[in-house]
């Protein structure tokens, strides 16, 4: 069953929701939302706003809808940043964020993240990575749609360690280059005053990060910078990349991990 913004996973009760990356690439989680709905209701939600504050509400007024609350808030990447920018601001809706994969949370640590990508790729696809980037930055760029999507498949390879050999790839991703241009430029400017790792600090429910050793974006850009949250712990999963679910690996370990944590 789906509405617009909104797919659901299994049988209600829905005390789980996964939220996904991008900015502007709903649907990337689906595969996961799949796997927990053997376990348990889990909603999600496709982002469709483009701002970060309307991101935030459209995710809170879903939630409110259809969730029981306080529920598991599961984000990966940019998802992770909207989950609890969602927590800090609407604390009684989510009893614990599961943060995937999570994007730096301090710019010390941003040049790392694209220095270790571009070294994973070769000379032509670092071309074909730097063009995509300028296309999907300007809003004057014809198909900047289609190169948010290339965009999307460069990172996905030089993000993974080993992925399983049959992807488990969702079809209908919404790849949406406004949304990603608009919504990730106030998103970076909130990382570079500081006011991400302010808006974390009013979190007050558990916060678990799960991290690939091999993942590009560094896990101590997240575990140092949240470090003084009161109930915060990191979990790295060995020969994994940014997409647990994908990885041969750690497919298996990652969905032990987050069973858990979701009890």
């Amino acid at each position: 069953m789906s509405q617009t913004n909104l797919r659901f996973h299994g049988a209600a009760p829905f005390r789980v929701a996964v939220v996904h990356g991008g900015p502007g690439a709903a649907g990337e989680m689906a595969p996961v939302a799949r796997r927990l709905s053997r376990y348990c209701g889990v909603l999600e939600p496709l982002q469709t706003a483009a701002s970060v504050d309307a991101q935030i509400q459209e995710l809170r007024d879903v939630l409110s809808r259809h969730a029981e609350i306080p529920l598991v808030l599961i984000g990966h990447s940019w998802g992770a940043w909207l989950s609890l920018l969602s927590a800090a601001r609407y604390p009684s809706a989510v009893g614990k964020l599961i943060l995937v994969g999570s994007a730096p949370f301090a710019d010390s640590y941003v040049g790392q993240l694209q220095t270790r990508r571009l070294d994973r790729l070769d000379e032509s696809e670092r071309a074909e990575y730097r063009t995509a980037i300028a296309s999907v930055g300007d809003p004057s760029a014809p198909s900047s749609d289609d190169a948010l999507k290339q965009l999307g498949r460069l990172a996905a390879k030089a993000d993974a360690y080993e992925p399983v050999a049959e992807i488990d790839e969702p079809s209908d991703i919404r790849f949406s280059a406004e949304i990603h241009r608009k919504v990730w430029s106030e998103a970076s400017l909130l990382r570079q005053d500081g006011q991400l790792l302010r808006q974390a600090r009013l979190v007050k429910c558990p916060v678990v990060a799960i991290h690939g050793d091999s993942d590009p974006h560094p896990a101590a850009g997240v575990a140092e910078p949240l470090a003084s949250l009161p109930d915060f712990h990191l979990i790295t999963l060995a020969r994994c990349g940014h997409r647990p679910w994908l990885e041969r690996y750690a497919k298996e370990e990652f969905y032990r991990v987050l069973l858990a944590e979701i009890g």
